[in-house]
């Protein structure tokens, strides 16, 4: 064994297992991980490898002669009344008769109904009670023609095959034998993944996917690529989770069925988590309001009642295109159906978005032969913390910067709570730990509203996420790593003839477009590209050519139009569309590139100009400047005309901004150029 491995096996006896004995048997047999695990924590609980081949094939056997088929259910109760005994593997539930003061037990693959089962089971065995475990059962077999009403199938001996109790004081204690780097390697190697194959942020990121099962009412969303094991958890490591496969469902089935008066999913399941994103539709018509209800407060209104939940909502879907690609055409929620893609309130009750496309493609090497927790362990590990809150660990050394809202704070406080339950259970963390994880939980949650940004505009422009030291007050700025193209403007000078301006585009959304401009010796032509059939664009940027025409000599003595032959290409950044009020860049473009000089480093042009020369008014100017922000300006050319809309711009967005304003045409050529 490796060291890790015997700490491990030494500290928590019968609750380990070798994850590569899983694998093995997983493959030839349909059974529920929890299960497989917890019979291999029971038979193959030794480091002799002789030892372990001899409790692989008696785990084998059980399964293969005891373990319930649904579709051998019949077979199987014939072989109970043939024989008068069998034993069988399944999932019992138990519940009290109180008219016939019994009770009575549920065979899940069986399909029995109304057993009688003794008082005795439940003391010991609670979790019967409360959404049921998976038991070896030795069943009897008595048909009494004087009682026909009930079962003649009967319970001879219970065993459960799940945890059926959970000692938290135990694990809290054993868990400060092992350091935080050896926890978080366990807990990697008990959902089956191997942690020296990751580096150290993909580890946080397959914690982050386990949150959802330890904190209630927490909304996880994870996009990414293709055979990232993003639905692997949800599916396969606890019992008390549900993946909804396809996305398609009904109010009726994930909230409240009002025929049968039944709560849906959200109240028997502790995470509900939606596969295939692209996929979600209710048939109902009222079903994204209700899930935007009960995402914001745990609760939802069902005819005269308001019900509440506990189960956190997971969404997971692929991203078909690059991150880059993503950012500049669309945004990182683009995946979602139509019927939510521009809903900047559904996107705002997300608590965090994990970047899937930062954990790398499954491979077999990623899968771990080491040792971790048998998986039930862990489910009834994570199911107890839910009990628990550290929402309030940030509060001692820390305190949140003043662009978080209440819903930002409430976001980072569940995800900080959410990692805390995993890696220090026992509430035994220093303030370098916590700060840590706080990191983490802004950037996800900044990861949110920087998309916010892009969909709702001006409304979720505070997006400087920030902490900030009680001790030193000291203020700690978040960033995340693809945010907000801040890249499309660079730093320093450009070449001359390339500018930058920003505008509405046919589709309606604002956009950023680049302007680079040649010049040729020639006799006077002017061609354009990346215009397509936008016959506004090019009215536009030909206003601009006959301006430059008619007053490139008051400009500059070194323009020439006769001698000269000037191409203008147009690069519309984010896929939004052209606009018509790019006349006043192109007329920069073109007397930046026909004197040679570039325009001021930065620099983002607003503006246009009618074929006289008369300045047109900037529309919508705060939306416009978030913009240019969000694109990497610094400096913005600026009508005097939308000096009076100064005051709608947020008082945040207008600092980060040198302002420059211009009267006429010719003043903000010259002004572009730094020419005094």
């Amino acid at each position: 064994m490796e060291d890790l491995d015997r700490k491990l096996y030494d500290t928590f006896p019968g609750k380990v297992v070798r994850k590569d004995l899983t694998k093995k048997i997983k493959e030839g047999a349909n059974v529920p991980v929890y299960v497989l695990e917890y019979l291999l924590g029971m038979y193959c609980a030794t480091d002799d490898e002789e030892g372990i081949e001899d409790g692989v094939h008696q785990v084998k056997k059980i399964l293969a002669e005891n373990y319930v088929r649904p579709d051998e259910a019949e077979k199987v109760k014939s072989q109970i009344r043939e024989s008068g005994h069998f034993t069988v593997i399944d999932r019992i539930t138990a519940r009290l008769d109180a008219r016939n003061d019994l009770y009575k037990a549920e065979f899940s693959n069986l399909g029995l109904f109304d057993v009688v089962i003794s008082a005795k089971y439940f003391k010991d065995y609670d979790k019967l009670l409360t959404g049921g475990i998976w038991c070896i059962v030795q069943m009897a077999y008595f048909f009494d023609e004087n009682d026909k009403t009930s079962s003649p199938f009967t319970i001879e001996k219970l065993t459960p095959i799940q945890m059926p109790s959970m000692d938290m004081d135990e694990l809290f204690d054993q868990r400060e034998r092992f350091s935080k780097d050896e926890w978080i390697d366990i807990l990697i190697r008990s959902i089956g993944m191997e942690p020296t194959q990751f580096e150290q942020a993909v580890k946080w990121h397959l914690l982050e996917r386990l949150v959802p099962l330890v904190e209630n009412n927490y909304n996880l969303c994870e996009l990414g690529p293709r055979g990232t094991g993003k639905s692997h958890v949800y599916k396969e490591i606890s019992p008390n989770s549900i993946l909804v496969s396809g996305g398609q469902t009904t109010v009726a089935n994930l909230f409240y069925n009002m025929a049968s008066h039944q709560i849906g999913l959200v109240g028997t399941w502790d995470t509900v988590a939606f596969d295939e994103v692209a996929g979600i539709k209710f048939k109902d018509q009222d079903g994204i309001q209700i899930m935007k209800d009960y995402m914001a407060s745990g609760s939802f209104a069902r005819g005269r009642e308001e019900k509440t939940a506990a189960a956190s909502m997971v969404f997971i879907g692929n991203i078909n295109q690059s991150v880059d690609v993503l950012l500049k055409t669309s945004n990182l929620f683009g995946p979602f159906p139509d019927g939510m893609a521009g809903d900047s309130a559904f996107f705002d009750r997300m608590h965090f978005y994990l970047p899937g496309w930062e954990i790398p493609k499954m491979h077999p090497e990623f899968f771990t032969n080491n040792y971790g927790f048998i998986t039930d362990y862990l489910a009834c590990f994570m199911r107890e913390m839910r009990k628990r809150s550290f929402s309030d660990a940030i509060d001692h050394d820390f305190h949140l910067g003043n662009n978080l809202n209440q819903r930002d704070v409430i976001a980072v406080r569940k995800t900080v709570s959410g990692l805390i339950k995993l890696v220090y259970p026992g509430g035994q963390f220093d303030k370098a730990e916590v700060e840590e994880i706080l990191h983490y939980a802004l950037v996800g949650r900044r990861r949110v509203k920087e998309q916010l940004k892009k969909i709702g505009g001006l409304e979720f422009y505070d997006v400087n996420f920030s902490y900030i030291d009680n001790d030193s007050m000291e203020e700690q700025f978040v960033s995340v790593p693809e945010q907000g193209g801040g890249k499309i403007i660079p730093e320093g000078m450009g070449k001359p003839g390339h500018v930058y301006t920003v505008g509405r585009g046919k589709t309606g959304v604002i956009g950023t477009y680049n302007i680079e401009t040649e010049m040729t010796s020639g006799n006077g032509k002017f061609e354009r590209a990346g215009f397509g059939s936008d016959s506004a664009a090019k009215e536009s940027v030909d206003t601009a050519f006959h301006y430059f025409k008619s007053n490139g000599k008051s400009i500059s003595g070194k323009i020439s139009t006769k001698k000269k032959d000037y191409l203008l290409q147009i690069q519309d950044i984010y896929g939004v569309g052209l606009n018509d009020q790019l006349s006043l860049a192109a007329l920069i473009a073109l007397c930046s590139v026909a004197v040679g000089r570039p325009v001021q480093s930065q620099l983002v042009i607003l503006g246009s100009i009618s074929i006289s020369g008369t300045v047109q008014k900037v529309d919508d100017l705060a939306s416009i400047l978030q913009v240019c922000l969000d694109s990497g300006g610094k400096k913005v050319l600026l009508p005097m005309l939308a000096a009076a809309d100064l005051g709608t711009v947020p008082p945040e967005v207008f600092a980060k901004f040198q302002i420059i304003f211009y009267q006429s045409a010719g003043d903000a050529v010259f002004k572009a150029l730094g020419v005094s």
